[in-house]
């Protein structure tokens, strides 16, 4: 049975199986694997009750947070990370659908990375500690489960800043990023440095 489109369906799949395809996936693979993250964020969406979330969410949220309550609260522990107005506007006004699958792309691309360094000899932990260190790992900045200090997970809100960042040095200045990189307890660190520096 086909399943139907509807037309953010459709910009998704436009945007998102060619950053499958480029993270190695075939065409094939990269439908089967939209096919199912969107099932998967449709359903999270509906059970979560944010699939009717107003369009303009982050602005909605922006203004909450000028009066008391949770809504201050959490933006601002998100601008102690070093998220901007412009950050949680980008996150929050686009659908709910697509942030959920910027998510699940991430996770996506993060399990395969530790795969890859677990097929090349290292053990888990070797694994996780190399990842950590050339990928950003995105979260709640609270949880301390998997790291602490500025190893913590980065807020969502910060993921376009980050990529363009990147992008940026990766092209500009490849040798003295990957210098950079290897003295550092974590990717998220050194972010975290560069944030402080106004570098991202």
């Amino acid at each position: 049975m086909r399943m139907f489109l509807s037309e953010i369906d459709k910009k998704l799949r436009d945007a998102y199986i060619p950053i499958l395809i480029a993270n190695g996936n075939t065409l094939e693979e990269s439908k089967k694997i939209f096919k199912i993250l969107l099932k998967s964020v449709k359903k999270e969406s509906r059970l979560e009750g944010a699939s009717n979330l107003p369009k303009n969410y982050g602005d909605f949220l922006l203004k909450e947070s000028l009066s008391k309550g949770k809504t201050r609260d959490m933006i601002e522990d998100l601008r102690k990370d070093g998220v901007r107005d412009e950050d949680i506007k980008w996150c929050w006004n686009m659908d709910d659908l697509e942030r959920r699958i910027i998510e699940k792309i991430d996770d996506n691309i993060r399990v395969a990375s530790f795969l890859n360094y677990r097929k090349d000899g290292m053990s888990e932990e070797e694994a996780a500690k190399n990842f950590r260190k050339y990928y950003p790992m995105y979260g709640d900045p609270k949880d301390k489960s998997q790291a602490t200090g500025d190893d913590r997970p980065l807020p969502y809100e910060l993921q376009r800043r980050v990529n363009i960042y990147i992008e940026k040095r990766s092209r500009t200045e490849p040798e003295e990023y990957r210098e950079e990189i290897e003295k550092t307890t974590s990717f998220n660190a050194l972010i975290r440095r560069e944030i402080t520096k106004s570098k991202i």
